[in-house]
């Protein structure tokens, strides 16, 4: 009896991408299916304009594959995406100077209170206005979902200093959230 492709771990199908042609693309087409949306969310709220995310995540799955041809020992498919994805990010943000403007992806939902939008508009504002450094590490842990630990990883810092920027980040939103919050409050 055949074991489905779903069935294997990531580590196992990132190794089978080194085998024939049909059995890498079916391992390949597996681990997209399942950390594509993650790592283009990530690109997204990161660089903000779709298409400069629609850019890197491409280029995240182009050089993953090219990465699973060489020697290399994998533990964690997700977190090695993510690095990958990063590292483009930050190149992307390199060549473009200018600020740019982060779309609101709830706002064109017609059924959302005017309040809600409104607070995902001021959210996404206090996004903006972050140190890059600051707004990955929040993306990381509250997007994403990743440890403390793992977003040292990703992001070659000390723990210390991802602590840090998540506190600094979590501050500096409550400090532009505050007034409006505070209008609502009365």
């Amino acid at each position: 009896m055949s074991i489905s492709i779903s069935q294997y771990s990531d580590a196992e199908l990132f190794y089978q991408m080194k085998d024939d042609k049909n059995i890498a693309e079916r391992a390949f087409g597996e681990l997209y299916s399942r950390h594509s949306p993650r790592v283009f969310a990530y690109c997204r709220r990161i660089l903000g304009d779709r298409e400069r995310a629609q850019d890197a995540f491409q280029d995240t799955f182009v050089k993953f594959y090219q990465s699973a041809q060489q020697d290399r020992i994998m533990t964690n498919v997700p977190a090695f995406l993510l690095r990958i994805a990063r590292n483009l990010c930050l190149n992307a943000q390199r060549t473009r100077h200018q600020t740019v403007q982060f779309e609101d992806y709830h706002a064109s939902m017609s059924d959302e209170p005017a309040e809600k939008t409104e607070l995902l508009k001021l959210i996404t504002t206090a996004l903006e206005l972050l140190p890059d450094d600051y707004r990955e590490a929040f993306v990381l842990r509250e997007y994403d979902g990743l440890s403390y630990q793992e977003i040292a990883e990703i992001t070659n810092s000390s723990m210390a200093t991802v602590k840090i920027r998540l506190f600094r980040a979590k501050q500096k939103i409550r400090d532009v959230l505050a007034p409006y919050l505070a209008d609502l409050a009365k």
